[in-house]
């Protein structure tokens, strides 16, 4: 299979770092990866994390952009619940116009936070906002015709519905729910595109990847506990793992991360690219060394060149 590789960037806040030094460490990645090939450079949106640095993807795909020349650039994804599809929609033109046939437009529909701060997020608060997005999605559909191209990013069968009837580009977030491939499978034929976005980690051995892995995995496991913190070294988080007595394999419970060798890697990431029947790949991972992280995307363009 010919697969098209991308990356998903959620801006990694490691430990001891600045909201600021994870923004130029993704300009930094996205120039790497403009050099190694790959198709598309997607920035992430969360707000008020201590882990993840880009609560604004529009203001980081304007400097990715200019700092790149080949590599298309967009959202992965707007949360368009908390805005206006009229003021996401001119955001996006004015980046089509600057970078015109560039500029992707990648939408979802979680919060990308806490129920706190997506109540915050919300213009009034004396009552509960509206379960409108397909309405929005509708709107934002017709304010951007003849602009960047508009992709659904999720990872429940409404959004594929979605996509599938209104034709639009698709991509499911394995890194969130891995049973994703039964969702998809009856939408397959009326999706203008399929692609997939799952967890890798790549290093020379399975072992330096496997170490590489445990900033995430606690990272990951305090989450769900309802703990915040930065990116935690990989001793910080070896310690801690050790303490927790659980296979480091089996955290957390219920994703999927694909680590090893390249050549490892690689072919578990063509086998979910034909579990989904996708055509492209958006690579997703979070590493406290930048460096490291650099490396893993430069294994994975190595290996499949």
């Amino acid at each position: 299979m010919s697969l098209s590789l991308s990356i998903l960037d959620q801006s990694p806040i490691p430990e001891g770092s600045s909201v600021g030094d994870a923004l130029r460490n993704s300009i930094d990645l996205a120039m790497l990866a403009d050099d190694l090939g790959y198709a598309r450079y997607w920035v992430a949106e969360h707000h008020a994390s201590k882990a993840l640095g880009c609560a604004s993807p529009e203001v980081l795909i304007g400097p990715v952009a200019a700092a790149t020349s080949r590599i298309k650039v967009g959202s992965g994804g707007v949360m368009l619940p908390h805005y206006s599809p009229l003021k996401v929609a001119e955001n996006f033109r004015m980046l089509d116009g600057l970078y015109p046939g560039r500029i992707d437009l990648g939408i979802g529909r979680a919060a990308g936070t806490s129920p706190k701060v997506a109540f915050a997020l919300q213009r009034d608060k004396r009552q509960a906002p509206p379960d409108d997005f397909r309405q929005q999605l509708d709107e934002l559909i017709g304010l951007v015709a003849n602009g960047p191209e508009l992709s659904l990013l999720g990872s429940s069968p409404d959004s594929v519905a979605w996509a599938a009837e209104l034709g639009l580009p698709y991509v499911f977030a394995d890194f969130i729910n891995a049973n994703g491939a039964d969702i998809v499978r009856p939408f397959r034929r009326d999706l203008k595109r399929m692609s997939v976005a799952c967890w890798a980690i790549c290093a020379e051995t399975d072992a330096e990847a496997m170490r590489l892995s445990y900033s995430a995995r606690m990272l990951m496991l305090l989450l769900f506990r309802g703990r915040y913190i930065a990116v935690p070294t990989v001793a910080h988080a070896e310690e801690f793992l050790r303490e927790e007595g659980v296979p480091l394999d089996a955290l957390p419970v219920g994703r999927r991360i694909i680590i090893g060798n390249p050549a490892r890697v690689r072919a578990a990431i063509e086998a979910v690219a034909e579990d989904y029947g996708a055509r492209e790949v958006f690579i997703v991972n979070i590493l406290y060394d930048h460096a490291a992280r650099r490396r893993s995307y430069e294994l994975i363009a190595e290996e499949f060149q």
